[in-house]
């Protein structure tokens, strides 16, 4: 196994494996061999969400425990996790199949994502915690230094019950008005109602839940804008 074939990647990542099989096993999709990067992303994954939950307990010592689990799944998300593989450029490197290259399989986030996890285990096997947890956190260290409000980060029904519950009102309901379409491209058009109240908000979605949030943040738009 040549070891120039990964010096770029290894570069990127600021790390040089002992044992080259690691690595080679990390980049290597399911559509590739039998021998691929599953079991090592299953690590990586456990690996990832730990470091950066560690470091937002302690960045964030005031932070209660909803507002640091939204934080930590803002940044440990297949999107956020694709972006750093780019930037190590980890498509140029990955083995995938015949099937996977043809459709583009280097460039798909799920693809990505994953193997930026299995890269991750690799390293904690090949060097141990304190060195992937270095790699990982270099990795992070963009998205970290821009970490939202967590506020910002609750889901619209949520805010939407909040609002609601610091003023002593009651929680609206959500209403399926109708349901149409294929399984496949099904719409749902959902209300929410107050009930104290003739304040409604219609939205429409390909998911129940979808739909129901959009109606929330609509509502919730509507109640915050001040009277005259």
């Amino acid at each position: 196994m040549a070891s120039k074939t990964y010096k770029p990647l290894q570069k990127a990542l600021g790390y040089e494996f002992q044992d080259l099989a690691l690595l080679d096993r990390a980049i290597t999709h399911r559509s590739h061999a039998a021998a691929n990067n599953e079991r090592l992303e299953f690590l990586g994954d456990a690996l990832i969400n730990f470091v950066i939950g560690e470091y937002l307990f302690r960045m964030r010592p005031t932070a209660e425990e909803g507002a640091l689990s939204r934080l930590r799944a803002s940044l440990v998300r297949e999107p956020s996790l694709a972006v750093l593989a780019r930037e190590l450029k980890l498509g140029d490197a990955i083995k995938l199949g015949e099937g996977e290259l043809k459709s583009g399989g280097w460039r798909r986030d799920s693809v990505l994502a994953d193997t930026f996890e299995a890269v991750l285990g690799a390293i904690y096997l090949d060097g141990g915690f304190e060195v992937a947890k270095e790699v990982c956190l270099r990795c992070f260290d963009k998205l970290l230094q821009q970490l939202p409000d967590p506020e910002t980060l609750k889901d619209p029904k949520t805010r939407l019950q909040e609002w609601l519950q610091a003023r002593a009102r009651p929680l609206p309901i959500y209403e399926v008005l109708s349901e149409a379409g294929p399984p496949h491209r099904r719409q749902f058009v959902v209300r929410a109602r107050l009930l104290d109240m003739e304040h409604t908000a219609e939205a429409f979605s390909n998911s129940r839940r979808s739909a129901e949030q959009k109606a929330a943040e609509l509502l919730l738009q509507r109640l915050q804008v001040p009277t005259t």
